[in-house]
């Protein structure tokens, strides 16, 4: 047994239940556990120099237009390295992604980032209930059963997130809540479920970076990204233009880009050329422009009083982050 009684016991410990989150796909409710859980769980049970990641193999199967609309799926195949008293752990998994949206360049990498993401997942489910083995189990006979028979009050409108890559069925959490009219119960027929408890973090979020080890904000602003794109592209001056996010201005983070902050407009040609570098801080420097500096002037444009010195800090160590 290469693994410590101390992790073989972590190993063997059920998955905390307020982390697996659930979508409705097709009628039925899908569970999960998001990228970032996963992540945390090696990272305390492996330690954070005990494993390592590496994608494989990276391919995009398909990639589409319409009118103005782009869609690109990808598929992945991650592998897990652990080592555990002199002893080196390989796992394998593979995962598909999916990315909507206006810009070609972003829906490239949405859908890459998922797809390693739902094989990061699969990879780790090979190590046990932490990781989220129970809910890849498809032989629920009792739970299948009753989902089978029971009415389902399906949602009128079925959300997607990039990061939710990986559905496993269960039984639909509107169950039991219908009754049959046609049977005298004694009390009033309700005919809807009653509201869902929100989720952990819906109500209060915390600020994370006031923590100990705080994490950098990541802004959203669509209104900014509008204004970004109908500037004209910082290098050939050309439009329409795209926002592009400076990958290097933050650290990496599965699934989850840069703060909108850090964009500037990029035309298709460039934006395109940019994304097959794959060194982003040596492909701006062969171009002589400091997109930071210049994502900073837009922000300030868009947020005169939220002018912060955030971004002038990030120029110094933009080449470690990298």
């Amino acid at each position: 047994m290469a693994f410590s009684d101390k992790q073989c016991k972590a190993l063997k410990r059920n998955l905390d239940q307020r982390y697996v989150r659930s979508r409705f796909a097709n009628g039925r409710e899908l569970s999960y556990i998001e990228g970032w859980y996963a992540i945390s769980q090696a990272n305390r049970i492996f330690g954070f120099d005990g494993w390592s990641r590496e994608t494989v193999e990276s391919r995009c199967v398909l990639t589409r237009e319409n009118r103005g609309a782009f869609l690109a799926v990808y598929t992945a195949k991650v592998r897990i390295t652990v080592e555990a008293n002199g002893a080196t752990i390989v796992r394998e998994g593979h995962g598909t992604g999916e990315g909507r949206g206006p810009s070609p360049g972003e829906v490239h990498d949405i859908a890459l980032k998922a797809a390693e993401t739902d094989a990061t997942k699969r990879a780790f489910a090979t190590f046990g209930r932490p990781f989220g083995l129970e809910l890849y189990r498809q032989s629920r006979k009792t739970a299948q059963s009753a989902y089978a028979k029971s009415p389902v009050i399906a949602p009128t409108r079925l959300g997607f997130h990039p990061d939710d890559t990986t559905p496993i069925p269960r039984p639909s959490r509107y169950h039991g809540y219908r009754e049959d009219p046609k049977i005298e119960t004694g009390r009033p027929l309700q005919t809807t479920a009653p509201p869902l408890a929100p989720a952990i973090g819906d109500e209060a979020k915390i600020d994370k970076s006031s923590l100990a080890l705080p994490e950098p904000k990541r802004r959203r602003d669509k209104s900014h990204l509008r204004f970004i794109a109908s500037q004209p592209c910082i290098v050939c001056g050309r439009h329409p233009s795209d926002p592009h996010h400076l990958r290097f201005a933050q650290p990496r983070a599965l699934g989850v880009k840069v703060s909108d902050e850090y964009t500037v407009p990029l035309c298709r040609g460039h934006h395109r050329q940019l994304h097959q570098a794959g060194n982003e801080v040596a492909w701006w420097q062969k171009t002589k422009i400091d997109a930071l500096r210049i994502a900073r002037q837009f922000w300030e444009q868009t947020h005169p009083s939220e002018a912060t010195s955030e971004i002038s800090g990030q120029i110094d160590i933009a080449a470690k982050i990298e």
